[in-house]
Order: structure tokens, then C-alpha cells, then sequence
């Protein structure tokens, strides 16, 4: 039992696999949950931020289910989740970071969810277009200089 005066509170983003079924994701949910009440923490909220396309894929999957809790737990606590979350089907990354005390109580809330590109590029080819103006002018030559 880890006395209230030495748990600190702590944000858990979870980034399930939106493409398993919704049983196995909220299974993945019931698991955290209890390993923090069976490990003595105490879990302060829960926000579902649902589906939202990330920046990058990871193994293949464009889109991730977004669970964010709050949590007041010990070291041993989070090492037991850091363990256990690395080698639990379903989850794509996890992410546990310390609240700095007097912080916010309520995370802000996610941006609406945006399309991944943005509004001046309509096709997403930025790269290419950049290409294209790093590329040198190619000036031909006259014809008539060539004997």
C-alpha cells in the first residue's frame, strides 16, 4: 500500500488499435483498470478522445483509438504497468508521464479531428513541390551555337 503523501498523480495515454473489435479494446481498458486498483492506485479520470488519425502509422495502421487516464500510483505500480502494457495485444503505444503538482486537474481538450494535411495543400503533395522549386532552371541551349 502506497501512502496517498508519496502517489503522485499521473496522465496514461493508451493508443489502442482502432481496427480490433470494440470488445477487445474495452477488455484492454478493464485490465489497466484493475491492475491500478489491484496494485493500490486509485484512478482520478477517464477521457475518450475515440478514433483520431495519428501523425505517422504504426505497424500499418494509420488511425488509434485514444484513451487518456489519470492516475495516483506508486513506482511499483507503474512498472508493473509499463511491463504489462508493452506486451498487451491491442495497443499500439502507451505513454505515462508525471503531472507537475498545481497543474491543471482536467486535460485540455484534443483538437477537432483534422484531415492530416492542410488547407493550402488540397492533394498533399508537398514534397514533390518542394522538389520541384529546389530543382535548378534548366536553360537550353541555341541551336545555332552547336557546329
Amino acid at each position: 500500500m502506497v501512502p496517498r503523501s508519496m502517489a503522485h498523480v499521473y496522465d496514461l495515454m493508451l493508443l489502442l488499435d482502432a481496427a480490433a473489435p470494440e470488445e477487445r479494446r474495452q477488455e484492454i481498458l478493464a485490465e489497466v483498470q484493475g491492475a491500478i486498483e489491484d496494485g493500490d492506485g486509485s484512478i482520478v479520470a477517464l477521457h475518450d478522445w475515440g478514433a483520431r488519425r495519428m501523425s505517422f502509422e504504426i505497424d500499418h495502421r494509420p488511425e488509434a483509438d485514444y484513451k487518456l487516464l489519470q492516475l495516483e500510483a506508486g513506482n511499483e505500480l507503474l512498472e508493473r504497468l509499463n511491463t504489462s502494457l508493452r506486451i498487451m495485444d491491442g495497443v499500439l503505444r502507451f505513454r505515462i508521464i508525471r503531472q507537475k503538482p498545481g497543474g491543471p486537474e482536467v486535460p485540455p481538450a484534443p483538437d477537432p479531428i483534422r484531415s492530416g494535411r492542410p488547407a493550402d495543400e488540397p492533394d498533399g503533395r508537398v514534397a514533390a513541390r518542394a522538389a520541384a522549386d529546389a530543382a535548378p532552371d534548366v536553360v537550353d541551349a541555341p541551336d545555332d551555337d552547336v557546329e
